[in-house]
């Protein structure tokens, strides 16, 4: 149980002695200052209308029927009315013993009650490779899947191939184009064609294995070649970027499971669509779209939003009780059109989560980074790996909340020095590793810390206590800069605990003592670097 969820239950209890019934959660935070206590709640400001008394009433009585238990030492009644907590030393003490046992365990939490989720994040169309956009789409994803599988909920991660539609086609057509130029013959690029280095490498790879032998091959030849060695090549940087997925989604399965004209029957049934300027159009309005959007177009072919909407409907019947989409900035007006889709259908639109991920710019010798120097096009997500690391890239992207846009400068990325978070929190683990390895012994639980009373210790056990509730408030609120950013306030304490305490010393019981400290700080670094699909370094 974690301290947040222990000090709610006996609050609860105080306003049950008071025959007080809440109508709103309790609200405990903690003060930002620290003679205001460990934690502080506003319960009693919160309760002065319905009960018609002064807040400081309020917060005294509640304070006269909460029991201290073994948590609290003791509490405050500030002006106008807050309850300041203050924990007892002894039950924070208790925490290294309960972090070493739990170990890989610790702030692991039941708040999902095993509640299926579909978290659909990626999804690059395979035309192409992964740009940095993606990879702060796949960071976001992927440590929200961790974040919340930790927390309870039964996660599936699932990419959505769009392998199918005029995207495809054009790609088939752009390697057949490059590969006519490799047999001698005139290119002739379509308008909305692809002309990435990947495009010509791939007309390459089919000349060097045909020679001319496939000139009168049709484009679905050179489609399918480029679908399977680009979808190859995602999931191969994807695998080193520490991404997977539990299901990889064909467009082309939702055509051939004939489930697009099973929505469009649907919707023209339920009188939902009309037909205007020889094109089939839905009627979004209705639910607070701009206006109304097209589901086929007047020469025959469907939108972009006819098979999704097909899509999303396969997912919700596949039985998940939220479906949360990771989509780029240019998809916000997406949101309304293909919620509205789902209600017609009759389904919750509520089920569906769209997150949209900012831009994110390339800082680079105080310039913004625009182009590859490979391709002379958008940077790729491998190019920044390659420059930064897996470590430092993840962290940069973990450590910004997905609605805002972003700087990620490569020469912060690149220094080694305190000045870089990502090697500060490397070297508080680094730092770590070096001092368990000088001790020689392992670490074992204590009956007692009698030694470690310092003012730097206890903020620290506060720190690592705090764990749990930001794993819980980071999947609550879908957030995982909260993990990213927790664990960089952690990694300063520790280094100022470091510069001020020698650990190991003569004093064999303080240096257990201190030792176990230490061991419970790593634990914790590691489990909140995991959730973020970070490996720390163990040497710097």
């Amino acid at each position: 149980m974690s301290i947040k969820t222990k000090l709610t239950s006996m609050l609860k209890k105080s306003l049950d002695k008071l025959n007080i019934e809440l109508e709103n959660d309790i609200v405990i935070e903690k003060p930002a200052k620290k003679e205001n206590g460990d934690y502080s709640t506003n319960i009693a400001l919160t309760l002065t209308k319905k009960l018609h008394q002064s807040p400081m009433e309020i917060a005294t009585n509640i304070k006269e029927n909460l029991e201290k238990e073994d948590v609290i030492e003791d509490i405050q009644i500030a002006s106008p009315g807050f309850i300041n907590i203050y924990l007892k030393k002894e039950f924070l003490l208790s925490y290294i013993n309960k972090i070493i046992k739990e170990n890989k365990n610790y702030g692991k939490n039941n708040i999902g009650n095993n509640k299926k989720i579909n978290i659909e994040f990626v999804s690059a169309n395979p035309t192409g490779i992964l740009h940095i956009g993606h990879g702060r789409g796949a960071t976001y994803g992927d440590n929200l899947a961790r974040i919340m599988n930790f927390s309870g909920y039964d996660v599936t991660k699932e990419y959505y191939v769009n392998d199918a539609g005029n995207q495809m086609n054009n790609l088939g057509i752009s390697i057949k184009e490059r590969y006519k130029e490799l047999c001698g013959l005139e290119c002739n690029l379509p308008e909305n064609g692809y002309h990435g280095k990947e495009i010509i490498d791939l007309a390459k790879k089919i000349y060097e294995e045909y020679g001319n032998q496939k000139l009168e091959s049709d484009i679905e030849f050179f489609k399918q070649q480029g679908l399977e060695t680009l979808l190859s090549q995602i999931k191969k940087d994807l695998d080193r970027y520490r991404v997977n997925f539990n299901i990889f989604t064909s467009e082309q399965s939702i055509y051939d499971k004939c489930l697009v004209e099973d929505v469009l029957s649907k919707l023209r049934n339920s009188n939902q669509c009309y037909v205007k300027d020889d094109a089939l159009w839905l009627k979004t309005t209705q639910y607070g779209d701009e206006k109304d959007r097209v589901l086929i177009k007047s020469d025959g072919n469907y939108t972009y939003l006819t098979p999704d909407i097909a899509y999303h409907i396969d997912k919700i019947n596949r039985g998940y009780d939220e479906l949360i989409d990771v989509l780029g900035s240019d998809h916000h007006g997406y949101i309304n059109r293909l919620k509205a889709a789902l209600t017609m259908l009759g389904k919750d639109s509520n089920i569906l989560d769209i997150k949209i991920l900012q831009m994110v710019r390339l800082i680079k010798d105080g310039e913004e980074l625009k182009l590859s120097k490979r391709t002379g096009k958008t940077i790729t997500l491998m190019e920044l790996v390659d420059e930064i690391g897996v470590n430092a890239t993840r962290y940069f992207f973990s450590s910004h909340s997905l609605d805002t846009s972003m700087d990620l400068n490569i020469d912060l990325a690149l220094k080694q020095s305190n000045e870089n978070p990502v090697y500060y929190i490397e070297y508080a683990n680094a730092r770590i590793c070096s001092i368990l390895k000088k001790y020689h012994k392992k670490p074992i639980p204590l009956e007692q810390y009698v030694n470690l009373n310092s003012k730097e210790t206890y903020t620290i056990l506060n720190k690592l206590i705090e764990f749990e509730d930001i794993v819980i408030s980071s999947a609550k609120k879908e957030s995982p800069h909260i993990i990213a950013n927790y664990i960089y306030d952690l990694a300063t304490l520790f280094h100022s605990y470091y510069a001020k305490d020698k650990i190991i010393t003569e004093d064999e019981k303080s240096t257990e003592e201190k030792i176990n400290l230490l061991l419970a700080i790593q634990i914790v670094i590691q489990n909140a670097l995991d959730l973020l699909g970070i490996i720390p370094r163990e040497e710097m």
